[in-house]
């Protein structure tokens, strides 16, 4: 009997890994289409890639957010399978940063991390469909937010720093949904067609998103509330004739290389190239500066979104180096819920491509 039992379940554990495949077909086509667009770039591969998102959105739309995020995990242990460069670069990343942790385990983190990469493209197509302003606690929970929260309500500025880690586009959707005054700080895609779809998804929550390049100025004039025009419209052209009543939020994801110009701090053991931009932003405007994330808890659409330290500009007053300090803290600040967590993290990106000179 027990042999019997044991056939069933092993037949049933194939029917639904053949299921698993069958449903990520699709993803995966988008995928290898996607890959090929950013190799060869012309604007006849970025529609037939644009079309090819759209047809698999249909198709996902077909089955429940759970049921997708499944086939996301499935995906993801495919792309770890598969994607050797990625998948060597996350390990070493994670031996470098937790030298203590045992070999199962940095592969276990590491297979993990991609499985989160995956569904997190599962979030951003269901988070407009799903996620409603008399419904938002259904797929979120709050840990240390009510002080940010008022500083953003005071209209008094606020620099919201996060990292490549769970869902860190959540965050913006349900602040723009809830019509806080803020600011997505990116770099447009380089298919300008699912740009302008992703956009428009963003927009019609009540997001705002400022192009990464030449994106000082319009950042100075947010935090001053001042009167502005740049601002991403309809087919990521300027929305014009916008104005600002008090000092606006700006949202970084402040984990990225910054190159050789960066300021080295700390991160994981390890020198790491961080933005000045953030530290002088603060400093010279005299705006606090959260750090948050938001959490995936377990495989469901559902999110803790948190903030772990909140730096008030007196504190980097008195400073010898007040830009190092500042980068230096909301660089320990990202680690420490990185810690708590790390198979949510991106460690397949080059966070320490640089090096100090010397190094």
């Amino acid at each position: 009997m027990t042999t019997a039992v044991l056939g069933a379940y092993n037949r049933g554990q194939e029917k639904r890994a053949a299921w698993s495949v069958q449903r990520a077909a699709p993803m995966l086509y988008a995928i290898r289409c996607t890959l090929y667009a950013m190799k060869k770039h012309n604007p006849v591969v970025d529609w037939l890639t644009y079309l090819a998102l759209r047809v698999l959105i249909v198709f996902l739309y077909l089955f429940d957010v759970e049921t997708n995020l499944e086939t996301a995990c499935f995906l993801g242990r495919m792309l770890w399978k598969h994607y050797h460069r990625g998948r060597n670069r996350a390990l070493d990343n994670l031996r470098a940063s937790f030298p203590e942790k045992s070999e199962q385990w940095i592969w276990q983190t590491g297979r993990r991390s991609f499985e989160h990469l995956a569904m997190l493209a599962i979030d951003v197509l269901f988070t407009p469909r799903l996620v409603k302003k008399y419904n938002w606690r259904q797929y979120s929970r709050y840990k240390n937010t009510e002080r940010a929260k008022w500083l953003m309500q005071e209209g008094r500025g606020l620099l919201l720093v996060g990292a490549h880690y769970g869902n860190f586009e959540i965050a913006g959707y349900l602040l723009g949904l809830f019509g806080f005054n803020i600011y997505s700080i990116a770099r447009p895609l380089d298919n300008k067609f699912i740009n302008r779809y992703l956009y428009g998804v963003r927009r019609r929550a009540g997001q705002r998103i400022i192009d990464k390049k030449g994106a000082a100025e319009l950042m100075e004039k947010l935090t001053a509330g001042l009167p502005h025009e740049r601002t991403v419209g309809q087919a990521g052209q300027p929305a014009e004739g916008f104005s600002l009543t008090g000092r606006a939020t700006l949202c970084f994801i402040a984990d990225q290389d910054a190159g050789r110009k960066g300021i080295f701090v700390d991160f994981f053991g390890r020198p790491a190239s961080t933005y000045k931009s953030i530290g002088l932003l603060a400093i010279t405007r005299n705006v606090p500066i959260a750090v948050g994330y938001s959490r995936r808890v377990g495989n469901r659409f559902h999110f803790e979104i948190g903030v772990n330290r909140l730096i008030m500009p007196e504190e980097w007053a008195d400073r010898e180096d007040p830009l190092r300090w500042v980068t230096a803290e909301y660089t320990r600040a990202i680690e420490q819920f990185v810690r708590e967590e790390p198979s949510q993290y991106w460690w397949l990106h080059r966070r320490w491509k640089h090096r100090p000179r010397g190094q």
